[in-house]
């Protein structure tokens, strides 16, 4: 079982594609998506982008994908700089394929519910650099807390 931490989180700056997707076709739309954020950012010529994220908004999954930023940028018809939610979180980090992250969203959510931790919505996962071998795959999954933070907003476009 994963370690779960509560800990407190800036907002952090995105650059992302929004999307509606069922939870079956996640694993397709959120690679599309960040795939189509670099793309965009290479085009453009902007500064090199972070780590890819998956920002889940709501139960009918309505998602956004792409990557960390630095700063604000000109958005497209369907890149947009956005961030994610800020405050108090439960978090925690899996290693290994991305196949197995279920496990670590049930874990979170039961230790949430065992601790009298209300969830507010969003939940997001930031990923590690790439690497051929799945088991050293690094994602961290965050939950924000109901009594902190908010939904995210996004910044004026620069």
């Amino acid at each position: 079982m994963p370690e779960i931490r509560l800990t407190r989180v800036a907002p952090q700056l995105t650059a992302v594609v929004r999307s509606i997707a069922p939870r079956q076709a996640l694993s397709a739309a959120v690679p599309a998506a960040c795939g189509e954020v670099w793309n965009y950012m290479r085009a453009a010529q902007l500064p090199k982008p972070g780590r890819n994220v998956a920002l889940y908004l709501d139960g009918r999954i309505t998602f956004e994908a792409g990557a960390e930023v630095t700063a604000p940028f000109p958005a497209s018809d369907r890149v947009i700089c956005s961030q994610t939610p800020g405050g108090m979180v439960a978090t925690a980090t899996h290693l290994g394929p991305y196949t197995q992250l279920a496990i670590v969203h049930s874990a979170i959510r039961a230790w949430c519910a065992t601790q009298g931790k209300a969830l507010a919505g969003p939940n997001w996962e930031v990923y590690g650099h790439w690497t051929d071998d799945p088991s050293q795959l690094r994602t961290d999954v965050f939950y924000l807390l109901a009594s902190e933070g908010g939904l995210p907003q996004s910044p004026p476009a620069a």
